[in-house]
């Protein structure tokens, strides 16, 4: 429990805030400040999976999910003044769709650093981080909004404004707004699993030092 905890407390952190700065809106609509908050989640999970495995950055993961799933439920029930009183509740597929993103995106990242955890130190987060991140993005994206999934339960005009035809990237021919916003997630994805190696390296290097 002692290994777990501090994992645990990060991944806490960063989900509660990413659920609250997701809220939040720059760059003309196609990025939130959750954005630049949520990628460290898999820093934690590499962290934690060379100091102390696969076995327990999955438990890390599973604790990050529950913890989403708590967020979601309470965002759920989170009353705005408006016109009277309205709930602010979080549409079921997108709801969905950030579940299943993150444990499926962290569940991969935790698969490739530990088979690739053998070569240079650098190689397991880069890769692992690099294809949990992109999967992260096309499954949330992909399930939150696109138009082929409008059916059912996911039939929800709660999110029809992101199918709605917009210059790409704010600049480029019409495209539906989830596109752009799906690729602008990505960009900072990637950017930031370069600049999470910092820390990756620091953290693992001076808790591997103290326990030496």
């Amino acid at each position: 429990m002692t290994r777990l905890l501090p994992g645990i407390l990060a991944m806490a952190a960063i989900v509660v805030a990413s659920n609250i700065l997701v809220q939040f809106l720059i760059l003309d609509g196609l990025l939130t400040w959750g954005a630049f908050t949520y990628p460290l989640a898999f820093l934690v999970t590499d962290v934690m999976n060379r100091l102390y495995g696969a076995s327990t950055a999955r438990r890390v993961v599973f604790a990050g999910f529950v913890v989403g799933v708590i967020c979601s439920l309470i965002g759920s029930q989170i009353m705005l003044q408006g016109d009277g009183f309205t709930y602010a509740a979080v549409p079921l597929r997108v709801a969905v769709a950030s579940g299943t993103a993150f444990l499926v995106a962290q569940l991969v990242d935790v698969f490739v650093f530990d088979r690739m955890r053998g070569g240079k130190w650098w190689n397991a987060p880069l890769a692992s981080t690099l294809i949990g991140s992109a999967l992260d993005t096309a499954l949330f994206f992909t399930i939150a909004f696109a138009g082929f999934l409008s059916f059912g339960a996911f039939a929800d005009g709660q999110v029809s404004w992101a199918t709605d035809a917009v210059p790409f990237l704010n600049a480029g021919p019409l495209v539906p707004r989830w596109v752009s916003l799906a690729l602008a997630d990505w960009g900072v994805k990637l950017a930031l699993a370069l600049i999470a190696l910092i820390p990756f390296r620091i953290i693992t290097s001076k808790v591997t030092q103290q326990v030496a």
